[in-house]
């Protein structure tokens, strides 16, 4: 249960990448997020389980620190992402998901399992739907 929660917090810190063919609002997902809320088929997750997660997004690139390093490219349009792994636990994997920003809030919703996109950015009764909330760290 805990290395899918870990693919979970991969796949978001992928989900959150931007690609070249980005418009110049999707610039806005660029910079360091955090997570304040998780959720899997249905049941949010401990704050203590991403307390320490970190997601770093640079146009198509993305770092996420959580308890191991993963980083991959994102490509994605019209609100949808597919993430490609290239390093880390999940390297090699494909995620499908669904994005929005929102009041200052990062919200995806991805497919663990790589096929059709979400189609809402709701978790329950889809075991390997992952959802994670994330506002934007401002730099000082």
């Amino acid at each position: 249960m805990r290395q899918l929660i870990f693919l979970l917090l991969i796949c978001s810190a992928i989900a959150c990448s931007i690609s070249k063919h980005s418009t110049a609002k999707s610039n806005s997902l660029n910079g360091l997020w955090i997570p304040t809320q998780q959720e899997m088929g249905g049941k949010a997750l401990p704050p203590t389980f991403y307390a320490t997660t970190k997601l770093t997004m640079s146009d198509t690139l993305y770092t996420l620190v959580a308890e191991s390093v993963d980083k991959g490219i994102v490509k994605y349009k019209d609100g949808k992402m597919d993430i490609y792994a290239k390093e880390g636990v999940n390297s090699g994997k494909h995620f499908t998901a669904i994005y929005k920003i929102e009041n200052d809030q990062l919200t995806i919703c991805y497919n663990l399992s790589g096929k059709n996109y979400p189609e809402t950015f709701d978790t329950k009764g889809n075991p390997l739907f992952f959802l994670s909330v994330y506002k934007k760290e401002l730099f000082k």
